[in-house]
């Protein structure tokens, strides 16, 4: 019996189906050799990369699948939110606006434009498609919590929090956290991983571009300014993003390990090729087991995603060896803690170092800085040296 392209594109989409997306994929591949520019093909082998983290290869795919079907909204969502995921904002969303004109009621892709649209800093004009999408899917917190951060940017609080309310299920502990930056709920001690995770995962593609261009980004150069005479050792990079950071401490470095919630940030950052090791793990999962196995820690804005400082401190020290150093920024605020709009916590200089010494270390050094600009204004920060 004759097997076609037709036969393949359905076993491969029994298999995807099944969450089985390698074998999925090879079928696809297979299909795709049979009939060479096959648009159902591309378009499905575009979702198994663009699930796979291969977002270049997904790219390329949709885009041979729009090219031969130009009209088709399956095509057009699909190519809009693999490059919304790839961080190409600017053409996300005359995509997925495309799409839309053909499939109005599309809620995801009503989601993915509205949330296309916050990230690109139009958020404003994004609440038009949350809203549509949550008339729609009244009952999909996933959409609740979109129109929640979209309304957040936007300013318009009542909306935000009205929306963040609605959220339930799994996603309500980042509803919640949302509501606590809005002071409609009690402050947590720290922002949800999975927040966290989620927040990085989205930025990673424009990450560096962002930081160091419009927001002048200067924290890992001048927590390096404060290592001046420290000698090389093994470093740990704590929240290590994309390794801006690592570039900065390679130099007082023999081994340079790295940390991160991100799985997409950590792609990232093993590109660079400066770092002997990388490991995926929350900070305070992966530090106690570390005992003394660091001669330096650096944790370059990533203290600003706790709220309590103490176990954190106290985790480092330990993770230390004796004599060794630790360095972090923090964002200023005058209370001891608080949590802002922006969902970062501000943190008081003087409460700080208390929390540092209590910990046990020694504060060898505390000083002011702008850490980077947000919304045409300095992020007022302060840096600390602190030995064990």
């Amino acid at each position: 019996m004759r097997i076609t392209a037709e036969d393949l594109l359905r076993r491969g989409m029994e298999r995807h189906r099944a969450g089985l997306v390698l074998e999925a994929e090879g079928l696809y591949r297979r299909a795709l050799r049979l009939a060479p520019g096959n648009a159902d093909a591309e378009n499905l082998m575009g979702v198994c990369a663009r699930q796979r983290g291969d977002l270049a290869g997904a790219m390329a795919h949709a885009a041979r699948a729009v090219a031969a079907v130009p009209d088709s909204a399956l095509f057009l969502a699909n190519q809009g939110a693999t490059l919304a995921e790839a961080g190409r904002l600017g053409e996300a969303i005359p995509v997925l606006t495309r799409a839309l004109a053909l499939r109005p009621d599309d809620t995801v892709s009503l989601r993915n434009l509205g949330q296309a649209m916050t990230a690109a800093g139009q958020a404003r004009a994004a609440l038009e498609p949350l809203r549509e999408a949550a008339r729609l899917a009244p009952d999909a917190p996933e959409i609740w919590l979109a129109l929640a951060h979209a309304a957040r940017e936007a300013g318009e609080g009542d909306v935000a929090r009205d929306a963040a309310a609605r959220v339930r299920g799994p996603l309500a502990e980042q509803a919640g956290f949302l509501l606590a930056g809005l002071g409609a709920a009690p402050m947590p001690a720290r922002a949800p991983a999975a927040y966290v995770r989620e927040l990085f995962d989205a930025f990673a593609p424009r990450f560096d571009a962002e930081l160091e261009g419009a927001l002048g980004y200067r924290t890992p150069a001048l927590l390096a300014a404060m290592l001046v005479g420290v000698s090389p050792g093994r470093v740990l990079d704590l929240g290590c993003g994309t390794g801006l950071s690592g570039v900065a401490l390679k130099p007082f470095a023999r081994r340079l390990e790295g940390l991160d919630l991100s799985p997409r940030m950590l792609e990232q950052a093993r590109a660079r090729r400066i770092y002997d090791a990388l490991h995926e793990a929350d900070l305070l999962d992966f530090l106690p087991p570390h005992a003394n196995g660091f001669d330096l820690i650096a944790a370059a804005d990533v203290l600003n995603y706790l709220g309590d400082l103490a176990p954190v401190l106290r985790a480092i020290y330990a993770a230390l060896r004796a004599g060794g150093t630790a360095v972090f920024s923090l964002e200023a605020g005058e209370a001891e803690v608080a949590l802002g709009e922006g969902l970062r916590y501000r943190h008081n200089a003087a409460h700080a170092a208390s929390l540092a010494v209590q910990a046990g270390f020694t504060v060898a050094a505390r000083q002011e800085a702008v850490l980077r600009r947000e919304k045409g204004a300095d992020v007022a920060g302060v840096l600390f040296r602190v030995s064990r």
